[in-house]
C-alpha cells in the first residue's frame, strides 16, 4: 500500500475540488471588475529605425521601443470582459513624513481565479492591462454641468502568484495583480479617447485640458518674466577699449557729439565696447550695438560704410552683427539669445538642422527625410560596381 501524500505530481481530482471551491467563493463574495484587454501596439509602419522595427505579428508579446523599453502606442480590444476579484479597502491616507505630500493606500492589490481569468480572458492578466471598478464609480461630481459618473480605472503593474493561493494540494489557484491609479496619459488613448473629442472619457473626467490649461499659464508668466535666454545688457553703458584693453579716451568737439541723441558718433570710436571681453559672458550677444548706437541690418554689407559703422547680417544663422573699423568688417557678436519656449519660429542650427523634419523628393518621385539617425549616418553604404556596359571614362 502506498504512503499517504497529499501533494501529487500531477493536478489530480483533489485539485480540481479544490478548485471548484474556490472559484465559487469568488463568486459568491468576490466584486465585480471591467477589464481592458491589451492586444499589442499599433502599427507604426516602416520607421528606418532598428530599435523600432517594423514586425509581422504584432501581439501583446511585441515591445514598441526596443531602446527605451516601452510601449508608447497601446491597442486595446474593443471588448470588455468581466471577472470576479477580491481586494482590501482601505482609506487613502496622505504621508507627511517626508518631503512633499504623497498618497499612501492608493496601490490596490486585486486577487483573481487564475483558471477562471484564463477561460474568460484567454490569457493571464498582465502588465498593460487596466481593471475598472463598477463598484468604485462617484454619482456626485464637483462639476454640475456633468451628469455622468466619475469611472475609476486602474492599470495592471505586475502580476504573480499569490500565497493564499496554494491549496493542501501546493498547487496555485490564485493570481495577484499590482495597481495603480490610472493616468491621463497617450498610452491609454486607444479606449480613453483624447481631449479634444467631447465624447470620449478623457474629455470627460481626464486632467488633460486642465493640465494643459495650467502649462499654458506656465509658459505665459514665464516668457513674460524672462522673455529671452541669458542676460539683458543693453541697460548697460560700458566704455569703449584701445587696442591693449584700456579705457580709450575719445576727444570730441561738438561736431562730433549727435545732436539727436547726444552721443559721440561711432566714426569717433575707436574700438567696440564688447570686443575686448566686456559684457561678454553665457547668452549675453544679443546683436544690437551697445550703448544705443544706430546700426542698419541686411543680407550683404552696404557699400559706402564709414569707420565705426555697425551693421547687422541677417542672412547668418544666427544674426551676426558686424563693425566697419575702415578696412574690415570685424565680427562683433551673434544674436544667441531667444525666447525659452520650443518654438517653430525658433532660427536657430538647433531647430534648423537638429529637428529638421524637411522631406526632400527625387527626381524619380521617391522622398527621403533630410533629417536621419546617427546610426544611420555612420552605417557603410552599399558600393555600386560598374558593370561591363558602365562607361568608366571621365
Amino acid at each position: 500500500m502506498p504512503r499517504l501524500s497529499i501533494y501529487k505530481p500531477e493536478k489530480g481530482k483533489d485539485f480540481k475540488f479544490f478548485d471548484r471551491n474556490i472559484k465559487e467563493m469568488f463568486q459568491i463574495g468576490g466584486t465585480d471588475v471591467y477589464i481592458h484587454k491589451y492586444v499589442g501596439i499599433h502599427d507604426q509602419g516602416e520607421t528606418n529605425d532598428a530599435t523600432q522595427p517594423k514586425r509581422a505579428i504584432i501581439d501583446h508579446m511585441s515591445i514598441q521601443d526596443l531602446l527605451l523599453l516601452e510601449n508608447r502606442d497601446r491597442k486595446y480590444e474593443s471588448d470588455v470582459y468581466t471577472a470576479r476579484g477580491i481586494y482590501t479597502v482601505s482609506d487613502v491616507d496622505f504621508d507627511l513624513t517626508q518631503f512633499g505630500l504623497f498618497m499612501q493606500n492608493d496601490a490596490p492589490f486585486v486577487v483573481f481565479h487564475q483558471l477562471d481569468m484564463i477561460d474568460r480572458l484567454g490569457r493571464r492578466l498582465m502588465s498593460g492591462d487596466v481593471l475598472e471598478m463598477p463598484h468604485r464609480k462617484d454619482d456626485y461630481s464637483l462639476d454640475d454641468s456633468m451628469d455622468e459618473t466619475l469611472k475609476r480605472f486602474y492599470q495592471v503593474e505586475d502580476v504573480n502568484v499569490t500565497a493564499e493561493g496554494f491549496s493542501q494540494t501546493w498547487w496555485p489557484h490564485l493570481i495577484r495583480a499590482r495597481c495603480k491609479p490610472l493616468r491621463d496619459s497617450p498610452e491609454f488613448r486607444d479606449f480613453l479617447g483624447t481631449r479634444n473629442d467631447e465624447e470620449s472619457i478623457s474629455y470627460k473626467q481626464g486632467t488633460g485640458r486642465r493640465d494643459q490649461e495650467i502649462n499654458d499659464a506656465i509658459i505665459a508668466q514665464a516668457e513674460a518674466d524672462l522673455p529671452q535666454s541669458g542676460f539683458n545688457t543693453q541697460p548697460l553703458y560700458v566704455l569703449p577699449v584701445d587696442d591693449n584693453g584700456k579705457v580709450a579716451i575719445v576727444t570730441a568737439d561738438e561736431g562730433d557729439v549727435d545732436s539727436d541723441t547726444s552721443h559721440i558718433k561711432a566714426s569717433r570710436v575707436t574700438a567696440s565696447p564688447r570686443s575686448k571681453g566686456y559684457l561678454q559672458g553665457y547668452l549675453t550677444a544679443d546683436g544690437i550695438a551697445p550703448n544705443g548706437e544706430i546700426y542698419d541690418f541686411g543680407t550683404s554689407f552696404p557699400a559706402n560704410a564709414v569707420e565705426g559703422q555697425y551693421h547687422l547680417r541677417t542672412d547668418f544663422l544666427p544674426n551676426r552683427l558686424f563693425r566697419y573699423n575702415g578696412a574690415k568688417w570685424v565680427k562683433q557678436e551673434d544674436d544667441v539669445r531667444m525666447t525659452m519656449t520650443n518654438l517653430d519660429t525658433k532660427l536657430t542650427h538647433k531647430h534648423s538642422f537638429i529637428n529638421n523634419d524637411t522631406i526632400t523628393t527625387n527626381k524619380d518621385g521617391t522622398t527621403l527625410n533630410e533629417k536621419s539617425a546617427l546610426s544611420q549616418a555612420l552605417k557603410d553604404k552599399e558600393r555600386k560596381i560598374p558593370t561591363e556596359d558602365t562607361d568608366t571614362t571621365t
